[in-house]
């Protein structure tokens, strides 16, 4: 005779939940050789703009900012650990691999402008806004001075 399982809709929605993160997670790319897009806060003040980027469980030394052409990017590597990378996972929510993150800064912004400090996993960019040219007025018929 067979035995009768006793329906559990908490267990049947937590299997669902599972079914559907796989799914998005492969439609997003997760597993292997993925690039993460850390989330960013951008603020600005009179003289500054901030950018504050999340890379949860990455070192110091695994993160790369670099300035090109009125852009900034962001790099970072976070790699489980050894024990964890070799272990059979049950579930495996956390997130690992490459993040990656370019942004559009002030237009003349100089590489001296730029600062960054990295702490509890908050990586804090700030940018001094460069000086504004500002407009020369020029009087009719006045000639320059020659040289």
């Amino acid at each position: 005779m067979a035995s009768r399982a006793r329906w559990d809709p908490f267990r049947e929605i937590a299997q669902l939940q599972d079914e559907l993160s796989r799914l998005v997670g492969g439609l997003r790319g997760e597993g292997g050789g993925q690039t993460l897009i850390p989330p960013a806060d951008v603020w600005e003040t009179d003289d500054e703009v901030a950018y504050s980027f999340d890379l949860p469980g990455v070192s110091e030394e695994a993160i790369s900012i670099e300035l090109e052409n009125d852009t900034l990017t962001i790099t970072a590597e976070r790699e489980p650990s050894t024990d964890a990378a070799q272990a059979q996972h049950h579930r495996r929510e956390r997130r690992y691999g490459t993040y990656s993150r370019t942004i559009a800064v002030p237009q003349g912004t100089a590489e001296d402008a730029v600062s960054a400090r990295y702490e509890n996993g908050v990586l804090e960019v700030r940018i001094t806004k460069p000086k504004e040219p500002k407009p020369t007025k020029i009087r009719i018929g006045v000639q320059k001075p020659e040289s």
